[in-house]
């Protein structure tokens, strides 16, 4: 595995675990939860059901513009932005698994 996507990887675990974090606040959950969704589901068009690692690690270079227009245009809410890297990077590391070379 090269260095870059090992960064990626560290990255999107981080993520996972500051969302897991955030989504304790009862008040927050739902909207974290949607937000999820909704960038999971965009990622799914983006790379497919077929991919590897590297796929998805080209795709997250990307995503930081893409993930922006589609939680601003399906689900908003207040103070989207400032959660909007760790909903991208959980959904890359909850993606990940379904990688034809996914190894944890």
């Amino acid at each position: 595995m090269t260095a870059d996507l090992e960064s990626a990887r560290r990255d999107w675990e981080d993520a996972y675990r500051r969302l897991e974090e955030a989504a304790r606040d009862p008040a927050r959950a739902e909207q974290l939860r949607l937000q999820l969704g909704v960038v999971t589901d965009e990622l799914r068009k983006r790379v497919g059901a077929s991919f590897t690692l590297r796929d998805l690690a080209t795709e997250y270079r990307e995503a930081d513009s893409w993930a922006w227009d589609t939680v601003s245009e399906r689900a908003a809410a207040p103070g989207w932005p400032r959660t909007l890297s760790v909903v991208e990077g959980a959904a890359f590391h909850l993606y990940a698994r379904g990688a034809v070379d996914y190894a944890p």
